[in-house]
């Protein structure tokens, strides 16, 4: 893969994440503006969020006809005329049908682009290349809460909406030079391919295990700026988006996943480190203080990105064939859980408070920790 081609790629997927993540720390201002309640207002999330549950696998399929090139360059270049109009628009369920939309075709570009990674890269340098398309992702996913919140402050929230159109239609265009035969490496798909995968204990436990781990951050990231809120009613958007600063800890993650598996003395064990630290992180959230809060974060977040991180790139590795599958499925798993997590425990936090909502976080996180130790079992099994 060309330096430059890479350089495009990684690009892209940081401003889809961008995209993907804007709305998240300027939920409780969308409440206030158009007269929701909590549960309408994480929509703005949650329903551009829970297509990448579901779609993923179908895109794998229909890789094995398209070419990714394609498919990445036009999914790219109409979720920026969408992020445009989603600027402009002033009905909230005008608003929630284009984040729909929207959530159908960022399916279709991450998708593509790890696909396209797996296959245009050397055996040696698949695990370097996924970490460093994590790395965009996070890199993405704090650019848009950050700069959500900031330029809200300054300008309203819809002038970043459409910035963020306009950059994602040039990343189309910057993709034009994108191998066009990757997908001449491909094997012909079948869903008993898919289900050949799932019946397989080593991913298994490892899309479970990311699940529950995408299912918490998911929950803090959603409940966190109304808990903001309720400690500080005259925060800004500013100093919420300020909050996702931690989740920078994720590149250098990322980026020195050779050295974390080397400290650990192997994947799995670097995974189990990384799920303890994001159970420490969580713990941390329970002294209700805005500074604590802040410090958390980049605990939490170092936590799941080491492990998130380690397990796309080994799951490239165990992947020999039919890859498109393998990464459509753990998008789907990664997607369902953060879908789920946005929800289901916003029920707890409404009925009994922040405290309860924390626990049952952290009951899911130790969840996540069995999985990896059945994962662990897996793999020595194979061997």
């Amino acid at each position: 893969m060309a330096d430059s081609s890479r350089k495009f790629i990684y690009f892209a997927t940081g401003v889809t994440f961008c995209s993907l993540y804007a709305a998240q720390p300027i939920q409780p201002l969308f409440q206030s503006e158009f007269h929701l309640s909590n549960f309408q207002a994480i929509l703005f999330t949650t329903l551009m969020m829970a297509p990448l549950g579901v779609a993923p696998l179908f895109y794998g399929f229909l890789l094995d006809a398209v070419s990714a090139r394609k498919m990445v360059r036009w999914a790219l270049f109409l979720l920026g005329v969408l992020e445009i109009l989603f600027s402009f628009s002033d009905s909230y369920i005008t608003l929630l049908a284009i984040r729909a939309v929207q959530g159908c075709l960022i399916p279709a570009i991450l998708t593509s682009i790890m696909s396209y990674i797996s296959y245009s890269s050397k055996d040696d340098r698949v695990q370097h290349a996924i970490a460093a398309y994590i790395g965009a992702t996070i890199a993405g996913g704090f650019l848009g809460r950050f700069l959500s919140g900031l330029l809200t402050d300054l300008y309203g929230w819809r002038l970043f909406f459409f910035l963020l159109g306009v950059l994602l239609i040039v990343s189309s265009l910057l993709l034009k030079g994108m191998v066009r035969d990757v997908k001449l490496n491909y094997v012909r798909s079948t869903p008993r391919d898919v289900l050949n995968i799932v019946q397989q204990k080593t991913f298994l436990w490892l899309y479970a295990t990311i699940f529950c781990l995408f299912f918490v951050f998911a929950a803090m990231m959603n409940f966190l700026p109304f808990e903001l809120k309720e400690i500080r009613p005259d925060i800004g958007e500013t100093s919420i988006g300020g909050l996702y600063l931690g989740y920078s800890m994720g590149i250098l993650v990322a980026l020195n996943s050779k050295r974390i598996i080397s400290f650990f003395g192997g994947e799995v064990d670097a995974i189990r480190g990384g799920i303890l630290l994001f159970g420490v992180g969580a713990l941390l959230f329970f002294m209700q203080s805005y500074t604590v809060m802040f410090l958390s974060m980049f605990v939490f977040c170092a936590g799941l990105f080491t492990a998130h991180s380690l397990l796309s790139g080994y799951l490239s590795t165990i992947a020999k064939t039919n890859k498109a599958i393998a990464n459509g499925l753990y998008i789907c798993f990664y997607y369902t859980g953060g879908t789920l997590g946005s929800i289901l425990p916003g029920a707890i936090y409404e009925a009994w408070g922040w405290n309860a909502f924390l626990w049952f976080l952290l009951l899911i996180i130790f969840i996540a920790g069995v999985f990896t130790q059945l994962l662990k079992k897996a793999i020595a099994l194979n061997h």
